[in-house]
């Protein structure tokens, strides 16, 4: 059977459903909006079981505490080892002693070499929260987005975690390097690539 190209030929954005990204807020279809945050791990099998029972306990208060639905996305990515490394290579290229130079060199040839067979991947942790603003101003929307982030962060900061919400760069380019990773690691968003974005109706 065969089926035209041109049929199948649909906009990334259109199959996602995705209206935009304003002040780091997703705008969805039907008045639906999304603001992300990242969040930092806790080491939960390390601690004794008076300290896991605590934080049990903590938990539930702060899911009582919100008065909206939230999703916890758990996202696993390989490590951009070769950005890592020029980063760092960055940083030791002015150091005077040659002692450490040499060691910063031969820690550069580990990673290589313990990559060359491995994925490094890494796990990042995100609380997205949701809201329906049908009739309401935006203005409305971001304070009432900004309210619940503020009670879901105290919460968890409650927790021993830390949460940071992401811009509207931070946003595009989680859903970019979903569905895209291989393009995301070698040409990045941008601030002047979100200027192009926004100028674009697609």
């Amino acid at each position: 059977m065969f089926i035209s190209k041109k049929l199948n030929k649909v906009s990334s954005r259109r199959q996602i459903k995705i209206k935009g990204v304003r002040d780091g807020i997703l705008l969805l279809p039907n008045n639906q909006y999304r603001l992300v945050m990242k969040l930092s791990s806790i080491n939960f099998e390390l601690m004794s079981e008076d300290e896991q029972d605590a934080l049990i306990d903590t938990y539930q208060n702060v899911l009582n505490s919100l008065k909206t639905s939230f999703q916890i996305l758990v996202r696993v990515r390989e490590m951009d080892i070769d950005q890592y490394l020029t980063e760092f290579r960055a940083k030791t290229s002015e150091e005077s002693e040659d002692i450490y130079r040499k060691q910063a060199e031969s820690y550069i040839d580990f990673i290589k070499s313990l990559v060359s067979d491995n994925k490094i991947l890494t796990r990042q942790f995100y609380l997205v929260l949701p809201f329906a603003g049908a009739g309401k101003d935006f203005g409305l929307v971001k304070e009432q987005l900004e309210l619940n982030a503020d009670i879901a962060g105290k919460g968890l900061a409650r927790m021993g975690m830390q949460t940071q919400r992401l811009s509207s760069l931070e946003v595009l380019d989680l859903f970019y390097s979903f569905y895209a990773p291989s393009q995301a690691k070698r040409q990045p968003l941008t601030h002047k690539t979100m200027q192009l974005l926004e100028g674009l109706q697609v």
